[in-house]
């Protein structure tokens, strides 16, 4: 039996030659059936030529990672074992999720090379592994447990159980222009940060997940659009029901492309509890004439505009 409803999708950035973007949904969220959800954004420029295999293989093996992680955590009841898992979650998986990662895009450089540069020297490692620079955000979510991890950009965004929205991995300090930290980056592994979120009682779950590549966020001129989509989603979710927030996901996503010009990826997870007790229904109209989180016009509240956009206007 699932015991989540889950929706993603996709779209290219506008005037892009590929969508840099990858993503996953797997599982059920059940002891023996981890919910997986993860996101990765290729850095896209010439010096990552290949960062869209970069955000895939980032992807497939954290899904390999993470599942075998969420089934260990069957026995986290058990006396010492939950902090044992913690700090695995913490040191240790950030550590191998890097390593995985590297021996992957170095396995596929060696097989595919680049055509060398005459007389040029052989490119160290992680000369090759730039190539393959990506972000990553990723999830695993069990009846006992949700651990989530993430190096670089995009944003993690949950709805508590008791409807308080809140961005646990946001970093302290938003990066400036489009630096990030990468995979790719040197000790790669020191730059991922960990949400650890154990539950102890089935009502305490998250009601909502939502894990999204940065071409979302940047649609919005502050922090705080962005924060009201994720809201307006989760009323739609449990007031509408996934249909039709599924039907209508790629065209919101268009929307915030257009906006942003970067590719856009969005997975999200809503429990059953939740899910089971939406109806369909429709919103009375904000007082912009929207209706939910993206109107005829992207977004419904925030301002599509980025603050650069913004100041060319003054």
């Amino acid at each position: 039996m699932r015991r989540w409803e889950t929706l993603s999708g996709t779209v290219q950035g506008v005037n892009k030659r590929r969508n840099q973007d990858w993503f996953t949904v797997q599982g059920t969220g059940s002891g023996d059936d981890p919910l997986v959800l993860a996101v990765a954004d290729g850095h896209g420029s010439a010096v990552h030529a290949r960062s869209d295999l970069g955000a895939r293989f980032a992807v497939d093996r954290f899904t390999a990672l993470a599942a075998e992680f969420g089934r260990s955590a069957r026995d986290c009841h058990e006396p010492g074992r939950l902090a044992r898992l913690m700090t695995y979650a913490r040191d240790d998986f950030p550590r191998a999720l890097v390593q995985a990662w590297r021996e992957t895009a170095l396995g596929h450089w060696e097989r595919r090379p680049p055509r060398p540069d005459a007389g040029g020297p052989e490119p160290r490692p992680d000369q090759k592994l730039v190539l393959y620079g990506t972000t990553l955000i990723g999830a695993v979510l069990t009846p006992w447990l949700f651990v989530a991890w993430q190096i670089g950009d995009g944003d993690l965004a949950v709805v508590e159980h008791d409807g308080t929205l809140c961005r646990p991995l946001a970093p302290a300090e938003e990066d400036l222009g489009d630096e990030t930290e990468s995979l790719c980056g040197r000790d790669a592994w020191r730059s991922v940060r960990m949400h650890w979120a154990p539950v102890f009682e089935e009502a305490r779950t998250p009601r909502l997940v939502v894990l999204s590549t940065d071409g979302l966020s940047k649609s919005y001129a502050s922090g705080d659009g962005y924060r009201q989509f994720v809201a307006d989603l989760d009323g739609r979710l449990t007031s509408e029901g996934d249909e039709d927030v599924r039907a209508a996901l790629p065209r919101w996503l268009g929307q915030a492309s257009q906006y942003s010009g970067d590719d856009t990826t969005l997975v999200a997870a809503l429990r059953h509890a939740y899910a089971d007790h939406a109806r369909p229904a429709k919103r009375a109209p904000s007082p912009s004439g929207a209706a939910g989180p993206v109107p005829d016009e992207w977004p419904a509240a925030g301002g599509g505009r980025t603050e650069l956009e913004r100041n060319s206007e003054t």
